[in-house]
């Protein structure tokens, strides 16, 4: 007879792994597959986040913008710095040192929890049975009355720019240059484009964005968007949106791009290395026999309901394989949420409220609805900002660029949306994603104490500057 568990989960990424260790926690005996492999060939927990997205992106980030702070900013500040150089092998061997950590932390956390690691590929079977392939081409198939599928998900190619691992690289490539291209182009100013140009654009290349969409981070607020755009946009990237690429080809190092601009003429730029990055689709391959019972949606996701339940009973689907934002944070709570309902409890997650951050310097940040969706869903709204040009705080810390707006509902005043580009804007609308988890009006954030001098008080002056009570800039006049 197979071994057999109560719960088995597929994938061990944000989601994954978090659910595995909740579902250990309520006292379900629980495995979990990955088929992820570290270079020495042994099996690594974390997925795409851990090992090649969310946390070395963030370790690149911080390093890069040290060095651009200590090239350029320590002066503003009284400090003498000369000579200061960027040691790029060093820098990502910092990166895949915290990935090394945080992995191992992941295996440490299954064996305090019982979770059991099982290294290979896994695939859901009919009858709730998961088949794991090894790396030595082993098939062992395992029984469970659940099973959790949180596969991840790929990043996307194009036909015009086919990756090659060397001058055309994807986000993962893109986190392993040996040395800083003079000449780098991005296609996508999505978060992950924009994320690493500013990498690479801090160490000394010349960053060339391509996006094919008419406007800047459509997705956004786009009163902050055009705010990001004109902030990144003196830091020397050099965005072009309505830039469709149409082709490529490599000569030797460097690759010459094709595309057609916004009045439709083809244009041509060489780089020195190309960064694809225009979206990311779920990854599905092999993960479904054909008589699971689960079921794909048009655009390739699995299709699941609201406590993320497929259509075959017991099966449960999270994270980037499911419908919603492809956020780590998000894929963690419905890891959280479906273990929880195994176990009887009637835990939701509120999709509502799910905060979204791009980390480029000023961080951009949102929760909630934007300034076009309210007005498109027709209902009256209030809006304040607050600049930090007129935080003391952010002046003491020479971060003045961006500002916080909040929108609110005209007779309610509910909060329905936050929207931040500024030092620390992803600590920061968490404070107003937990006031709308709470149901605060704009009145409530007005009312409350905010410390002095704090970067939260831009949170505390805009939602006075909805009913146009803001202390420290001059209110806007009410037409």
């Amino acid at each position: 007879m197979s071994e057999k568990f109560d719960v088995i989960v597929i994938g061990s990424g944000p989601a994954g792994y978090v659910a595995a260790i909740r579902a250990a926690q309520l006292g379900f005996k629980t495995a979990c597959v990955e088929k992820w492999k570290n270079e020495e060939g042994k099996g690594v927990n974390g997925g795409t986040c851990l090992n090649v997205g969310c946390i070395p992106s963030k370790a690149l980030l911080d390093s890069s913008y040290k060095y651009h702070e200590a090239k350029d900013d320590f002066a503003v500040h009284g400090i003498t710095a000369s000579g200061v150089e960027i040691n790029v092998p060093s820098m990502i061997a910092r990166k895949n040192q915290i990935i090394k950590n945080l992995t191992g932390g992941i295996a440490g956390l299954f064996k305090a929890n019982g979770v059991t690691s099982l290294f290979g590929t896994g695939k859901l079977l009919a009858g709730k049975k998961v088949e794991v392939t090894d790396f030595e081409g082993k098939v062992t198939v395992y029984d469970a009355d659940n099973v959790i599928l949180a596969s991840g998900s790929n990043p996307i190619n194009i036909p015009p720019a086919p990756v090659d691992n060397d001058v055309i690289v994807n986000s993962t490539g893109a986190l392993e240059f040996s040395e800083v291209p003079k000449r780098l182009g991005v296609i996508g100013a999505g978060v992950i484009g924009l994320e690493l140009g500013s990498v690479w654009n801090r160490l000394g290349s010349k960053v060339t964005v391509l996006e094919a969409l008419d406007s800047f981070l459509a997705i956004m607020d786009q009163q902050i968007a055009k705010e990001t755009q004109k902030i990144l946009t003196k830091q020397g990237l050099d965005i072009r949106t309505s830039s469709r690429v149409t082709g490529s080809k490599v000569n030797g190092k460097e690759v010459t791009v094709t595309y057609l601009d916004k009045e439709g003429k083809e244009q041509q730029e060489t780089f020195d290395k190309l960064i694809v990055c225009v979206g990311r689709r779920p990854f599905t391959e092999n993960l479904l026999a054909a008589d699971s019972g689960v079921n794909l949606d048009e655009r390739g996701f699995i299709f699941v309901n609201e406590q993320c339940e497929t259509n075959a009973p017991g099966v449960w689907a999270i994270g980037d394989v499911v419908r919603g934002p492809m956020l780590a944070h998000k894929g963690s709570e419905e890891g959280v949420m479906v273990a929880e309902r195994i176990a009887g409890q009637k835990s939701q997650i509120n999709y509502d409220i799910i905060p979204n951050v791009i980390y480029t310097h000023p961080e951009v940040a949102s929760v909630g609805k934007t300034e076009e969706q309210v007005k498109a869903s027709g209902e009256p709204y209030n809006v304040g900002t607050f600049p930090f040009a007129a935080s003391g705080r952010a002046m003491a810390a020479n971060e003045t660029q961006g500002l916080v707006k909040i929108i609110a509902h005209a007779v309610t005043d509910r909060i329905l949306g936050a929207h931040i580009v500024g030092p620390s804007a992803a600590d920061l609308v968490q404070q107003v994603a937990i006031a709308m988890e709470f149901g605060s009006s704009a009145e409530d954030l007005g009312m409350m104490v905010f410390g002095h001098p704090t970067l939260s008080e831009a949170i505390h002056e805009a939602a006075l500057a909805v009913h146009g009570h803001a202390i420290h800039i001059a209110n806007k006049k009410k037409r």
